[in-house]
């Protein structure tokens, strides 16, 4: 039985990958570099993040990629919650499970979205700022003294699907996020969902 769940934000909880487009394609072009549709985006995009950065600024720095991205950020608009996660994460808290997130968001963004979601006090930790989330991850299940074998990373990208692996929990892929469902395929998670009912069906039975 799963008891303690750790969530990805963006692209699982935050349906944000407009935005995040914009923010991209601002900084891309404050760094002299052609804008990318919505499409190269999902297929290019991978974490850590500056595993993708990389692919288009070959040289660029995490300090100099972070700045550049928080402003731009801070810049854009809110974003609103994927249908039916916001009440399925109080249904889930109700029955008695632990939840947690990590996320390479910017904290003022993260902090915001989970008061406007009406989340406030759901969660067990809240991490923000994570480039790479493997540390994050093995703090918190420790920290927590999470059960392995009752524990799940949820995520929409190529990093909590591995590193779930890696710490030895269950993975759950959603397909509503930022990567296209083939390439979350590939990586073999434990389950694979397309819609809110079913990520339930998994967290609840």
């Amino acid at each position: 039985m799963i008891k303690n769940i750790i969530f990805d934000w963006s692209g699982v909880i935050s349906d944000s990958i407009e935005r995040h487009l914009i923010v991209v394609n601002k900084m891309f072009n404050s760094f002299g570099v052609r804008s990318i549709s919505i499409e190269e985006l999902k297929e290019n995009w991978e974490q850590p993040y500056m595993r993708f950065y990389t692919k288009y600024l070959p040289n660029i720095k995490l300090e100099d990629e972070q700045i550049a991205y928080t402003k731009a950020m801070l810049e854009s608009g809110k974003c609103d919650p994927y249908s039916g996660i916001v009440e399925l994460i109080k249904k889930i808290k109700g029955n008695g499970k632990k939840l947690v997130v990590i996320s390479s968001d910017v904290t003022e963004t993260l902090l915001s979205e989970v008061r406007d979601f009406g989340l406030d006090q759901i969660f067990l930790e809240i991490v923000s700022d994570a480039h790479d989330k493997t540390n994050d991850l093995l703090k918190i299940i420790h920290r927590e003294n999470f059960n392995l074998e009752e524990t799940v990373f949820i995520g929409d990208s190529n990093h909590e699907i591995e590193e779930g692996k890696k710490a030895g929990i269950k993975t759950i892929a959603v397909t509503w996020g930022y990567s296209p469902k083939e390439k979350l395929v590939a990586l073999k998670p434990d389950f694979l969902v397309d819609t809110i009912e079913e990520l339930e069906k998994y967290l609840l039975n």
